[in-house]
């Protein structure tokens, strides 16, 4: 029962938020932010997939992937 009342909460949210897109009342989001945003969930990505590499050279790519992002994010700001 708990799972059921909890679906229905967020999929009132959801409704919510796009009524409110709809009408132009829901935050606005710049594109630096959302470049911010994607680029965080990336570097989230690449350090879970450092933590599970095995081969060393994985890892180094994915430490360059990680400096790459790095430096992004410094860009932005």
């Amino acid at each position: 029962m708990a799972r059921g009342w909890e679906s229905k909460s967020i999929e009132s949210q959801i409704e919510a938020a796009a009524e409110a897109r709809r009408a132009g009342t829901g935050p606005r989001i710049t594109e630096k932010e959302m470049q911010m945003a994607s680029l965080m969930l990336t570097r989230t990505r690449i350090l879970r997939e450092i933590d599970a590499a095995r081969h060393p050279r994985h890892r180094e790519t994915l430490e360059a992937s990680l400096k790459f992002i790095d430096g992004k994010l410094a860009e932005l700001g």
